[in-house]
């Protein structure tokens, strides 16, 4: 049984959203980042990195989102998650890892300073910054890298639920998201689809 390792509005949702849309067998089980569940000498035995997603599979554990969403669409190819053509994957792998290098860390200032700086002044300096690099991010997502419905074109991928995932954060950013249309209608049309649905209402349980 795959089990995923996940925190409340945590970006481990991701992963969740596609091992659900990918009709995988799996368990969830939360790990609230709040209470330090990470942190603990039997999750640290698990992922040393302290963080979630962790993928536990029958051939070891994953860790990164990124990586995460490339299994899941390779382990489970009747869903269609990602494109079978090594280009297209490649395309696909550059979007989902400028999210995580990009806009989640940008994200990550608001909040986990601490990673990068000691003072309080620094944490308040990037906390004010963090509306106008989550902006650019997004502008940039909404200029250049919406295809069409989704993020690919017309099929729904793992970069849906990956761009899903941070686009709900904008708010808590300081950002409207109506200000970006294609972004703001995309993360509308994946909050109905009856997997993501069903993810959310666990989540939230």
């Amino acid at each position: 049984m795959i089990k995923l390792f996940w925190s409340p509005g945590s970006c481990a949702l991701a992963s969740h959203i596609a091992l659900e849309e990918a009709g995988a067998p799996y368990e969830a089980v939360r790990t609230n980042l709040r209470e330090k569940a990470n942190l603990t000498p039997e999750y640290l035995a698990l992922n040393p990195k302290g963080r979630v997603p962790a993928l536990v599979t029958d051939q070891g554990v994953l860790t990164e989102n990124v990586a995460i969403l490339a299994w899941i669409a390779h382990a489970f190819p009747e869903a269609r998650l990602a494109p079978t053509d090594p280009w297209a994957f490649a395309q696909a792998q550059a979007f989902n890892t400028y999210l995580a290098s990009t806009v989640h860390v940008a994200y990550a200032h608001r909040m986990r300073g601490y990673r990068w700086a000691d003072e309080e002044s620094s944490f308040e300096d990037m906390r004010r910054k963090v509306p106008q690099t989550m902006s650019a991010g997004f502008q940039l997502i909404e200029d250049e890298f919406l295809r069409g419905p989704f993020v690919l074109g017309e099929a729904f991928s793992i970069c849906d639920a990956y761009l899903f995932t941070l686009a709900d954060w904008l708010e808590g950013a300081g950002v409207d998201p109506k200000q970006f249309p294609k972004v703001y209608a995309h993360r509308e049309r994946v909050r109905a689809r009856p997997a993501v649905g069903k993810v959310l209402a666990a989540e939230a349980a």
